[in-house]
Formats: C-alpha cells, structure tokens, sequence
C-alpha cells in the first residue's frame, strides 16, 4: 500500500470503531481485517499501529479540532490533525496524500484546510490544554485518578498511554520456563524473565506468537505479569478445591489449574455459558483435567446453594471499568461513562458477597479487578469487611513471600492490598485483596455445677456459619465486558489475559 492508501485504510478502521462504540475496538478491527484479506501483513500492522496511538491521544486531537474551529469532528479530521502534529508533516505533505488518488483520501475542503494550516508547525501538547486533555482521559474520570494516585497521578495516566510489552505465562503442566523459552527461540522469539511473576516469559520484542509450536502446543499462553500474580495470589495447592467465579475464558483457571499440577478440582464459573465455552480450546491445548466449568445461572441455582463453604479459595476477577488495561484498550478511555462506573460498583458488591459463601472456614477469599479506581478496589473491600465480619484481611506483603518466594516490591511491603500499575511494576493496572474466612472456634465447656457432679459433660462443635448460607437464588449478573485488544488483530480469545475480563481491546502486536 502507498502512504496514502495506508492513510485511508486507517481513515476507515478508525471511523469503524468510533461508529460502532459498543463494540469492543480488537473485535471492530478483526472483523475489518477479515473483509480485506488483500491487505498484507505489513500493512495491517501500520494501519493498526496507528489507528491505536491515535486512540490514546485521541483527547488531544480533538481538543486541536476544536481550537481551530475545523468543521468536522470525525475519523478524517481526527487523522489529518494526526499527521499535522505528530508525524509533523506540512501542508504540501498532507495535500499529496489527501489528493483525491486510487485508494487515497479525497481532496481537502476549503474549511478542512483553513482548520489544519493553523495547526503547521505546533506539536499535539499546548499550554491551554487543561490536565485532563493533555493526559487524555474524559474531564470526569480525572478525580479518580487523582483520589488513586495523589500527586503522581499525571505520571500514571502517562504511563497508561505506552505500547504495552507481550507477556506470557509459561504452562507448568507441559515444559518449565527454561523449555519454554528454548521452544521459543527456535522460533526467532526472544524472551526474558518478567519481574516478579515466577512463570513469566517477555518478548524482547513484539512479535505474534500464536501461530507458533510453543503456544499450539500449549507450554505457554498469552497473559499479563500483573494477571499471573494475581492468579499467584490465590496459592492454588495441589488436592485444593477452587472456585473461579468470574472465569470469563479461563486464563487466570489455567494459571491455578498449571500449579495444581492436575490434582483438585477448579471450578470455572461465569454468568456468561459462552464465555465458558470458549475456555475449552485453551484446556485442551494446556492439559488441564482438573476443570470443571459451570455456568451461574437458574439451571445450576441448587448446585450453587450446595457449594455453600466447600471451596479452600475462591477468586472473584470481578467486572470493572477496565481502567486498568486502556494501553492495551486505548478506546476504553473515551467509551466508558460515569453510569457504568455507578452500576458496576454495587454489582461488583452482590457478586463479592455471593463468591463469599462458598468460602470454607479458614479458606481464602481473593478480590481482583484490572482497574485502578478506588471507587472499585478499596472502598469495595471496606464496604464488604463492613458486611461481612467473619472475614480478615490477609497483607498482601506477607502473602507475597509465602507465594512467591521473593521480596515484595517496597511500594507493597507493608500495603493491604496489591495494587500494580505500569508506571512502577511495568504490568497493566491491577487491584487485588486477599481475605480469609476465621474459622469457627469451639465453644469453651461450662463449668459443671456441684449439683450436676458426676454427670457426663458433653459439648458440641459448632456448625460453620457457612453451612447455613445459602447462595442467593438468582446469582448477580456480571456487568457487560469491556473491550480487550488482540496482540494481533487475529489474536485468540486467550489474548485477554492480559486482561480477562470485562473482555477489554489490546493493541495490535507487531
């Protein structure tokens, strides 16, 4: 393709997404591939590398349209101001590719013209953009922002904006770390160890990897650092009963089922039976065994109650706003709305307290979310220790020696919780709470009165409060996903995790 092919090629993907915003962007961008097969594999990834740094400085752009009073606010506009102010080209550059060619934009307008000159020679910051148009967030999200991160938050939302790296999470059931990253090589991939995360493999650079043996084969799945330590977190030993109860399509299942060694039972489960559904490819490829999926839904609605206190972990990967994952899903941060943020808070609450009843006594409860606002993570976990007294918090400092066997990082040794951001861990945004269920003490003998002397002193143990709570009868429905981003526009449903759920857009791997 000509640059200017290339231009409107990208012209056209971007208005795809922006016309069909309930779509998440990885899916719109599949489904544009897939109708132009003659676009080789080059192009493809120019047009789709673009088209995401577009949606991360989107904001910015618009802001710059705006300013200059340009009489359109979409797709095209959106790109020739790209051009003017990132890729720095003139007037004379842009006119020659929007010159009406083969395959090229059409001619600029008289209006469209007079709004870009004044952009000529500026770059895409300018010292009128208030804070939240130059980091490129929506004016409302920004104090949540502010109330997660205090000063630095400018900072975080900064680093939200870089090209995420390609994770993978090495498959324990089917080649080590070091055989995994042998496979690898023989394929021209490159790796290294990820930071913290004991099984984690990072592409030196980014290349797709699933058309390769070592992920066909299963000895490694696509999964963000930040995700495989929340999956770490659980501590899914080998003979344990687990329940993953936002499985979605089941990466951070396969992490736990990998350190079960295939012994135990994990319980896959999701309101959503197609989302289930499209973990089964993955449990193949990964030899998985010990996994069992079930939807929650009225057809399991006593199957449910009966699990009441059977589980020694139960994972809630609750739906959130995605906040999270946005350099992976850059079209999150103009596609979520402050209602979505209202209904997903006290679903996320009903969700929590259904998981929490399957908890046994002594067993663990851990809370995880991709997002970074407090609205979802710490406030949620205070509101449920509120509810909910017959649980503790576990220190995620603590947890993280026995787990993981290393230091935690300085900003987490003494914190409650996990909270992973790519500014200072280099993984997506991460939240994670781990809680326990106290167990129930025996009740302490009475003192045998003189009068009864010489009978026969009984006591009972008492019953687990969770054998008398039932699941509610209709479980809580999981919010709508949110969009995940391929590593590849042709990147399986296993990509996501680099998140998993809501199911957010990722960017295109080169």
């Amino acid at each position: 393709m000509t640059p200017g092919a290339r231009v409107a090629a990208t012209i056209e993907l971007l208005d795809e997404i922006v016309s069909h915003s309930e779509r998440p962007a990885d899916l719109v961008a599949n489904a544009y591939f897939r109708a132009r097969r003659f676009i080789g594999g080059g192009d493809r990834r120019a047009v789709s590398d673009r088209v995401w740094s577009i949606l991360r400085r989107y904001g910015q752009l618009a802001w710059w349209l705006e300013r200059t009073r340009h009489p359109d606010r979409g797709a095209r506009a959106i790109v020739a101001a790209d051009l003017m102010l990132v890729e720095g080209l003139d007037m004379a550059g842009l006119e020659s590719m929007f010159d009406g060619g083969t395959y090229r934009p059409s001619r600029l307008g008289e209006a469209e013209y007079r709004a870009l000159r004044q952009m000529e020679g500026h770059s895409l910051p300018h010292p009128d953009q208030p804070d939240w148009v130059r980091l490129n967030v929506q004016e409302w999200v920004a104090p949540h922002f502010r109330e997660a991160y205090g000063e630095s938050w400018g900072r975080e939302i900064a680093a939200l904006e870089t090209p995420p790296p390609v994770d993978l999470r090495v498959n324990l059931l089917k080649a080590t770390v070091e055989q995994a990253r042998d496979a690898l090589a023989r394929e021209g991939i490159e790796t290294e160890p990820t930071r913290y995360a004991p099984d984690g493999l990072r592409l030196r650079r980014r290349l797709s990897v699933v058309k390769g043996d070592a992920f066909q084969n299963g000895l490694v799945e696509i999964q963000d650092e930040g995700s495989q330590l929340v999956a770490a977190l659980v501590d899914a030993q080998p003979g344990m009963q687990i329940a993953d109860y936002c499985a979605g399509a089941g990466g951070k299942t396969l992490a736990m089922a990998a350190r079960m060694n295939n012994k135990g039972r994990v319980v896959a489960m999701d309101v959503y039976e197609s989302r289930l559904d499209r973990s089964a490819q993955r449990l193949r490829r990964a030899g998985a065994h010990n996994v069992e999926r079930r939807a929650i839904d009225a057809d399991n609605r006593k199957w449910l109650k009966r699990q009441a206190g059977a589980f020694d972990r139960v994972l809630v990967d609750a739906p959130c706003t995605g906040t999270g994952t946005w350099r992976r899903n850059p079209d999150g941060r103009w596609t979520l709305r402050p209602e979505d943020l209202a209904e997903l808070v006290p679903k996320q609450a009903a969700i929590l307290d259904a998981a929490a009843k399957l908890v046994k006594p002594g067993g663990g409860l851990i809370y995880a979310t991709c997002s970074v606002l407090p609205a979802e993570n710490e406030k949620q976990i205070a509101s449920f220790l509120e509810r909910n007294d017959g649980f503790e918090l576990v220190p995620v400092g603590a947890l993280w020696r026995d787990v993981l066997a290393s230091e935690p990082p300085p900003e987490l040794e003494n914190g409650p919780y996990l909270r992973l951001s790519p500014l200072k861990h280099g993984t997506d945004g991460f939240f994670a709470a781990a809680l326990v269920r106290k167990a129930v003490a025996k009740p302490v003998p009475a003192t045998v009165p003189a009068a009864a002397a010489g009978a026969e002193e009984t006591t009972e143990e008492a019953t687990p409060d969770s054998a008398s709570e039932a699941a509610p009868d209709v479980a809580p429905e999981a919010a709508p996903e949110a969009p995940h981003a391929p590593e590849t526009p042709e990147a399986p449903e296993a990509a996501r995790d680099a998140p998993e759920k809501p199911e957010v857009p990722r960017e295109p791997s080169a």
